[in-house]
């Protein structure tokens, strides 16, 4: 694996000229990349030519990352087909370098309040029904794969250091939940392969319609309800959650647990409120972790979900 020397636009032209000698020359529109003092956070993605999108890495950490997404997508292209991947055009470990095509869209987190929340899960539990069992093709081209690679914070993390970022009132319910959530996640289900990071902001939608889900950089084995944690805080209400879950169950015949999804989403939302509060960033919506604590509440209730 020979990963970039920077992230710059010279050098990402560089390695298309070696991947995909076609587009060598077209223009390269490095974004912004996030955490350029850890080598971990050492990769991007650059617009090439108005038309794809080349992801890169200049270090190994973040090198292994890419590889592994480069081994996914190859063996969740093969037939049968996944639904809704990006379409690769391009790909190499020497140099290291993913091209795809550029799907026009929005992400999710944009467009939620205008869709129905019901064919928006239809459509999710399609992509997931598909996902969720293919872990014995993508291990024929990368071997055993590991757990999911992006883990929310632990309970223990919540008990000690959340309760300063939460009301008084608040505390004590908030201690209670991650009991609840440890008891919940004792008993796994099966595992199987997740994408490991399907947020919003990971799906491009073109009107009503999925057009792809991207970034499988932490696809791994874990069980499917984990891929479902950020649903509950996408759009108002539950209804996204609930919707996804009946599709879900339509499809596969599977039953998936609700209380495990808000087990996981319990450590993914106030784990994110956490690290935020402690850096200093401002929360996604700009309000305040209170608020989050109190979303929390209202999703347990609007589920029948006592995490007591």
């Amino acid at each position: 694996m020979r990963w970039l020397e920077d992230g710059s636009p010279e050098a990402v032209g560089a390695a298309l000229k070696e991947v995909a000698p076609g587009l060598g020359d077209c223009p390269v529109v490095v974004r912004e990349a996030l955490g350029e003092g850890d080598p971990l956070w050492w990769a991007g993605s650059a617009v090439v030519g108005g038309r794809f999108v080349a992801k890169f890495a200049w270090s190994r950490q973040a090198g292994l990352r890419l590889a592994h997404e480069i081994g996914v997508l190859e063996a969740l292209a093969r037939e049968p087909g996944i639904p809704f991947l990006p379409n690769v055009v391009a790909s190499s470990t020497d140099p290291l370098l993913l091209v795809t095509e550029l799907v026009p869209g929005k992400s999710l987190f944009e467009v939620v309040d205008s869709l129905d929340r019901d064919d928006v899960g239809r459509q999710l539990a399609q992509f997931l029904a598909a996902l969720n069992q293919s872990a014995t093709r993508v291990e024929a081209v990368l071997g055993e794969l590991p757990p999911a690679i992006l883990q929310p914070a632990t309970t223990d993390d919540l008990r000690d250091r959340f309760p300063k970022w939460a009301r008084p009132d608040q505390r004590p319910a908030v201690l209670r939940w991650c009991d609840w959530a440890d008891d919940v996640l004792a008993t796994p289900g099966q595992n199987v392969l997740v994408h490991g990071d399907l947020h919003g902001g990971n799906q491009v939608w073109d009107g009503d319609h999925l057009r792809a889900v991207v970034d499988f950089e932490t696809a791994g084995l874990a069980e499917a309800e984990y891929d479902l944690r950020a649903f509950p805080g996408t759009g108002p209400g539950v209804e996204l959650l609930t919707a996804t879950l009946h599709h879900y169950n339509q499809l596969t015949g599977h039953e998936l647990s609700a209380e495990h999804v808000m087990a996981w989403h319990l450590r993914t939302a106030l784990g994110d409120a956490l690290w935020r509060s402690e850096a200093g960033v401002a929360l996604p919506d700009h309000r305040t972790p209170h608020a989050w604590v109190d979303d929390l509440a209202q999703r347990f209730t609007a589920l029948g979900i006592n995490p007591t």
